[in-house]
């Protein structure tokens, strides 16, 4: 691994971006971000880091966000690293179990009826990436060793902003109201279906607004991207994982109208959504054009009682404006990538 890459991976790691000099024009394009986010009712949280220059710009970055499905990227960081500290194999085969059919979005719960279907934890988390599937995504969360180890392994990275603390069955639950749930031996598919009819639109209503403040399974914006910046670099765990994770995200097929809604066609993009009750989110990597390097951002709402595709409006047109700042002004004479300054999550410039 190259020094450079190592030392920028450490001012990653400690909460710290490479800074530029002051630059007004970030200012503008921070000031341009905050007017693109009213066209939504919702809370936006944006970060965005250009990561071969250091420049970084931030709206409420420090803000903590709900993750949704975004928060399968954390639980894969979890999984790559325990592969290459030889902790877990990727070839190992999980075989599923009635209880393993989750609520959601996905193609397990969908096309498995029977049981007998086992899967390598490396298919599991291209499910759970690609296609966002959430029976995917709690399967690999229990491998990775549940939400307390995913939440410890992204305070030794430095990002306490990201928290994990429920599997998403267990969220979708509490997103929908559901006040008791059976153990979970006794989960199957019919019962989820069940437990969401039975709840009144507005008790529904009433923990949707209940959740958008609750702290846990959130993470700022800031981290996320801090997080992004590290899976690029390839410095969280040896490359051969980092191109695995990175490979799947880039086959990400959710969102096509947000981060990539407004991009140039056959913009390379990185990325994980995540969406739950008025919450739309998109985070990834973003190759800007010839030379232009890489911008790694993270675009999360919470709290519209609008249409889905107006939040994702904002975040397709937020993340269009990011990518021409820095595809026109790619670097900058003032730019040192390797200074270690201490910059703040909000308003960094």
């Amino acid at each position: 691994m190259k020094v450079a890459a190592c030392f920028l991976g450490l001012i990653f790691a400690s909460g710290q971006f490479a800074a530029a000099a002051a630059d007004p024009s970030l200012a503008r394009l921070e000031q341009q971000i905050e007017l693109l986010a009213h066209a939504t009712d919702a809370t936006v949280g944006v970060s965005a880091l250009h990561i071969e220059s250091g420049r970084y710009v931030s709206v409420r970055g420090a803000e903590p966000f709900p993750q949704a499905s975004s928060v399968k990227v954390p639980i894969a960081v979890q999984i790559m690293a325990l592969a290459d500290e030889g902790k877990l194999a990727l070839d190992k085969m999980v075989t599923l179990k009635p209880a393993d059919l989750h609520p959601g979005s996905g193609r397990i719960s969908e096309l498995l009826f029977h049981p007998g279907v086992a899967l390598s934890i490396e298919n599991i988390m291209e499910l759970a990436l690609v296609v966002s599937d959430n029976s995917a995504a709690d399967l690999m969360l229990r491998e990775a060793g549940g939400p307390a180890a995913v939440t410890a392994r992204m305070k030794v990275l430095g990002l306490n902003g990201i928290r994990v603390d429920r599997s998403i069955a267990v969220l979708l639950a509490d997103w929908g109201g559901i006040k008791a749930l059976p153990p979970e031996a006794e989960w199957n598919r019919e019962m989820w279906d069940k437990l969401f009819d039975a709840v009144p639109e507005p008790e529904h209503l009433a923990a949707r607004r209940l959740q958008t403040h609750d702290p846990r399974d959130t993470a700022t914006p800031a981290d996320m991207t801090k997080l992004l910046a590290r899976i690029w670099r390839k410095d969280l765990f040896s490359a051969p994982y980092a191109a695995k994770l990175l490979g799947a995200m880039e086959r990400c097929q959710t969102g096509k109208t947000r981060i990539k809604g407004l991009l140039p066609q056959g913009t390379d993009v990185a990325h994980k959504t995540g969406s739950v009750g008025g919450v739309v989110n998109d985070m990834g990597v973003i190759t800007l054009p010839g030379k232009g390097g890489h911008v790694a951002i993270s675009v999360f709402t919470k709290g519209s009682s609008r249409a889905e595709e107006i939040s994702e409006k904002a975040v397709a047109e937020i993340s269009r404006t990011i990518y021409d700042y820095f595809a026109l002004f790619p670097a900058s004479a003032d730019t040192s990538p390797a200074t270690p300054e201490t910059v703040s999550p909000e308003g960094a410039r």
